[in-house]
């Protein structure tokens, strides 16, 4: 893809991936490293602060960031928070008043209508976890706001979740900023009844949220862009169920497709598709060392064992597959050669087909061995390497179940409208 140069973002500009050079990219590993970031951040805010989450939970960490965000609203900053509506269709309510009677400003993204309520569109959430400060710091990665050693569905872990988070500087953050504005306009329309809208009329849009129907002010569109901060190249690959929706998918194919040395891949969610694992075979075969560090504790149970259900066609092929122990695997990384990325996207039919994703990608040779030894020492510490001849021994139960759970996952995707003739062929 062609490297840009810095540019300002127009609030019209359609956001495709594009290299855009001058970045400082820091790689943060688990929430330990990636909080405090952030509440830095928001300390120094200004002007604006933007929120994405898929997760925010009622623990240390969750009031850690409840506490920053409250504060900067506090001294006059416009803060913005967006949580997905099944993801936090419990959220907390003593939070929720905290951050409101602070003045900070909240969207739910499709809101939840009740258990028994079935929709094709119930299936397409907002997964994205990503922040931007000022226009000046972005953060893009896999990390919920959620405790490390909290798990919402298990309780006490006695590890810490393993994830990966990146803080950017430089022009990039003009497209997390654009992205983060964008979804919140649109959901401050699409959140608003249409009569309550046509009553009030567009400058109601603009008000202070001194009268809380479900309106909030609309912010000021992106600024300019940061000035260059570094000297890597990076690019943000979003996902969307409209002109976006292989972009994520399409990176990883154009990257594998020009491996000649490595592809290192961390996700906690692994189910490709066809030309997915094509594509992963053929670099297989042309010499190019595959490695998976998978998730190793079963952590929902459909999932998981459809995941199995593959581990053979990329076992015989010579890719290896790690098993991560010690807890759960939440990162969504992956290293190829130079090629580096970090974000929400599993690599699995809900997030390349059904979800809001958004992943950093960084070509850098320093940046990529960094991301590179962090999952190699994952694997050192906690990894459990899957012989292929002992995976091939496995009971016929254990395949059954591996087969069913595979083939019930491709009847969802199918219900949901993503099926037949996708070109993911799940």
């Amino acid at each position: 893809m062609r490297d840009l140069a810095p540019r300002t973002p127009h609030w019209t500009t359609p956001l495709r991936p594009r290299l855009v050079a001058g970045n400082e990219v820091t790689l943060l590993q688990n929430g330990a490293e990636y909080f405090p970031a952030l509440e830095r951040a928001m300390v120094g805010a200004q002007h604006t602060v933007f929120l994405e989450t898929y997760l925010f939970e009622a623990d240390p960490s969750g009031w850690q960031i409840a506490r920053a965000m409250a504060a900067a609203a506090g001294r006059g900053v416009a803060v913005h928070l967006i949580i997905d509506g099944f993801g936090c269709a419990a959220f907390d309510p003593v939070i929720r008043q905290h951050l409101q009677a602070a003045g900070v400003r909240i969207e739910v993204f499709r809101p939840e209508n009740g258990a028994l309520l079935w929709s094709r569109k119930r299936l397409r959430r907002m997964h994205r976890k990503l922040a931007v400060i000022d226009g000046e710091i972005g953060f893009v990665g896999g990390i919920n706001v959620i405790d490390d050693q909290i798990d919402p569905n298990h309780g006490a872990l006695a590890a810490p979740r393993a994830d990966f988070a990146v803080q950017l500087r430089g022009p990039i953050v003009a497209s997390v900023h654009l992205a983060a504005w964008r979804l919140w306009w649109q959901l401050t329309m699409t959140n608003v009844p249409f009569r309550m809208r046509m009553r009030m009329g567009k400058d109601a849009l603009r008000e202070p949220e001194r009268r809380r129907a479900p309106l909030s002010r609309m912010p000021d569109p992106p600024g300019p862009a940061p000035a260059v901060a570094g000297g890597l190249r990076a690019m943000l690959v979003l996902r969307d169920n409209l002109r976006l929706r292989h972009s994520i998918e399409r990176a990883y194919l154009r990257a594998i497709g020009r491996s000649r040395r490595e592809i290192l891949i961390a996700c906690a969610y692994f189910l490709p598709g066809l030309r997915f694992r094509r594509a992963l075979r053929s670099a297989a075969r042309r010499g190019v060392r595959v490695r998976l560090l998978l998730q190793g504790r079963e952590e929902y149970r459909l999932p998981h064992w459809a995941q199995q259900a593959m581990y053979e066609e990329f076992l015989s092929a010579g890719i290896e597959i790690v098993e991560y122990q010690p807890s759960f695997l939440h990162a969504k990384a992956a290293v190829i050669d130079d090629w580096a990325t970090v974000g929400s996207s599993n690599i699995d039919p809900f997030s390349l087909l059904l979800a809001r994703e958004a992943n950093i990608v960084v070509i850098n040779a320093a940046f990529a061995q960094s991301l590179r030894s962090a999952i190699e020492r994952l694997i050192e510490t906690g990894g459990r390497s899957l012989v292929p001849t002992l995976h091939a021994r496995r009971g016929l139960f254990a395949r059954c179940l591996q087969g069913f759970a595979f083939g019930v996952l491709r009847a969802i995707v199918a219900i949901s409208g993503h099926g037949a003739g996708n070109r993911a062929k799940f």
